[in-house]
């Protein structure tokens, strides 16, 4: 059986099982396999709705329209009862592509929902709502929550109603823009407890999941996957890099040899070919 706890001593420190907070995608993903779980929280982030219930979440559905394309591995990824897809990711690390990254999963998930569901028109087509719990202000405005919906650039009031929409949530906010349940909900992402009694439920499911060694296997092997790609795109590239400098000094050998001794085209390719095969 796997020993994790020799692995991990690689790691940095808040990246051992031991030290995992909510703000880890791995663990979240984890925690919130639980529809009464996803059901407090879509509730608490999107109130207005009055979200009576979820389908069973599917943890980090993986969406890859084909084998050229990029895909998209989601956190949690659910619907509720009135048929509504409801994508939530956690983001603890700022990748200066978040903007451009909604609206890829957007148009995976249009067209993953268009491919295997019975949608024979455009209005048969679920609203989306795509959510991103950051651990950083994006917007740098000292919001809690940033939400983004198409609208009409000359008439500012006047909705597109194309059924989708995205949510920026900030642990590091400081408005009074939120519900407390909301607030008390990003504090515990941001490592600070309280009495809320859905912050006491979730520090316990936290409390059991580190001691799910299945769950723990499963993360270590994740990073170990992760390190060998890293690793094996750095030896590609290293060696590419090589190639393709030895290349260049050749060329630029051969186009000095060539205007200081006149040699001709054919002289060079010779040459070339003999160099590049040493």
């Amino acid at each position: 059986m796997l020993d994790e706890t020799i692995f991990e001593l690689d790691l940095p420190e808040e990246e051992r099982w031991e030290n995992l907070t909510l703000a880890n995608d791995f663990l979240f993903g984890k925690i919130f396999q639980d529809p009464d779980l996803c059901l407090k929280l879509v509730k608490i982030i999107l109130p207005e709705l009055n979200i009576e219930r979820v389908t069973f979440p599917v943890l980090q559905k993986s969406i890859r329209e084909t084998f050229e394309t990029k895909g998209v591995r989601f956190d949690v990824y659910l619907r509720d009862n009135e048929d509504r897809i409801i994508n939530v990711e956690m983001q603890p690390v700022n990748r200066d592509n978040l903007m451009k990254r909604t609206r890829a999963y957007h148009s995976l998930i249009d067209l993953d929902t268009m491919d295997r569901e019975s949608v024979k028109n455009y209005s048969d087509m679920p609203e989306v709502i795509v959510i991103f719990i950051c651990g950083f202000d994006l917007f740098k405005l000292g919001r809690h929550i940033y939400t983004f919906r198409n609208y009409c650039v000359q008439e500012r009031d006047l909705m597109l109603n194309d059924g989708t929409e995205t949510i920026f949530l900030n642990t590091k906010g400081k408005a009074d823009d939120i519900s407390p349940e909301l607030k008390s909900f990003l504090d515990l992402v941001n490592g600070k407890s309280s009495n809320d009694d859905f912050v006491n439920e979730l520090e316990r499911r936290l409390e059991y999941a580190k001691h799910n060694r299945k769950w723990r296997q499963m993360y270590m092997l994740g990073k170990f996957e992760r390190q060998a790609n890293i690793d094996e795109g750095i030896e590609i590239g290293t060696k590419r890099g090589i190639e393709i400098g030895r290349e260049n000094l050749i060329k630029n050998f051969l186009n000095a040899y060539s205007k200081r001794t006149g040699a001709t085209t054919e002289d060079i390719a010779e040459i070339e070919e003999l160099l590049m095969k040493s």
